[in-house]
């Protein structure tokens, strides 16, 4: 018998700035990539380090090109800001299950989130599955860790919650973990769950993909028949709701803004906006005359929490 023909991939490298770094994994992870690695090993603060994406298939070159551009349009960055972009066959059998080894458990707030293969210490944090195949959405992105440690110390069972921009599902499946009423038992590992029948969850995207991802997340975390997932966008007939989540750029967050707060009745969270871009924000909310909002930041971004009254 002979020996089995072993798995290939392919690798786009990109060279690029430090400041850079986000803004290229933003471009390789719209392309689909199954995952994405930093070569920052020995690197001082000055010098360009290598942004890795690995793909079943290479990637157009004209669409690499457009979504790294736009990456670099929404990071605010020159749009020559990548010094190299090359592409590599990867053959190893064994490439995927070393990935993934290095995706570990990220803690945040009343959270865990965790890649599907990975062991997690029992503790009374909020455990969510999420197969890591996009950096955003993951619980690795500053944006990620900001609305989902707003929606920990904020949103409360029994509330509605609408999640605009829903990417692989998180924020709503941490809104529907949260709706849950439950006691663990660590000794004998025994659950009892109750869920509130008042919390009603929506979520959206306009990408389809994205909301097919965020149903299998949902299912694999157990709550699809708490959340409804839809494809598109909010508009005048989109009913209000208790908790609004829009994790979005600031491009798209600045025209619907009067939207979104007229479909909030308690709590509207903002993120997907970079720290330069923080007078854009504010100036914003107050052309709309609000003002009692609070901005978090984390890394190079921020989020906003604005309640509405």
């Amino acid at each position: 018998m002979s020996d089995p023909v072993p798995q290939k991939w392919f690798a786009i490298d990109v060279e690029t700035s430090a400041a850079a770094v986000d803004a290229v994994q933003y471009g390789l992870n719209a392309l689909e990539a199954l995952g994405t690695e930093v070569d920052s090993l020995r690197k001082s603060a000055n010098e360009s380090l290598r942004v890795t994406g690995y793909f079943h298939e290479l990637p157009d070159t004209g669409e690499l090109l457009r979504e790294i551009g736009l990456g670099f349009k929404i990071y605010d960055l020159p749009a020559k800001t990548a010094h190299t972009i090359t592409s590599r066959e990867v053959v190893n059998e064994d490439w995927l299950a070393e990935w993934k080894r290095h995706w570990k458990p990220t803690e945040i707030g009343d959270f865990i989130i965790a890649p599907p293969w990975s062991d997690v210490e029992p503790s009374d944090k909020i455990v969510i599955r999420i197969e890591p195949n996009m950096a955003f959405g993951t619980g690795t992105h500053e944006t990620t860790q900001l609305c989902l440690a707003a929606i920990g110390d904020n949103c409360r069972a029994g509330q509605s919650f609408l999640d605009v921009g829903t990417g692989t599902g998180i924020l709503a499946i941490a809104a529907a973990k949260l709706a849950t009423e439950h006691t663990e038992t660590i000794e004998n590992k025994t659950r009892m769950v109750s869920v509130s029948p008042e919390a009603k969850i929506v979520a959206c995207d306009t990408d389809l993909d994205s909301v097919r991802i965020a149903r299998e997340n949902a299912e694999a975390n157990g709550v699809e028949r708490q959340i409804e997932f839809f494809d598109g966008s909010i508009s005048a007939a989109t009913p209000p709701f208790d908790f609004v989540c829009a994790n979005l750029t600031i491009d798209v967050i600045v025209p619907i803004l009067p939207l979104l707060i007229e479909k909030t009745k308690d709590i509207l969270l903002l993120s997907g906006i970079l720290a330069g871009q923080e007078a854009i924000i504010t100036e914003q909310f107050l052309k709309l005359q609000i003002s009692n909002f609070d901005i978090k930041h984390a890394g190079e971004w921020i989020s906003v929490l604005t309640p509405i009254t």
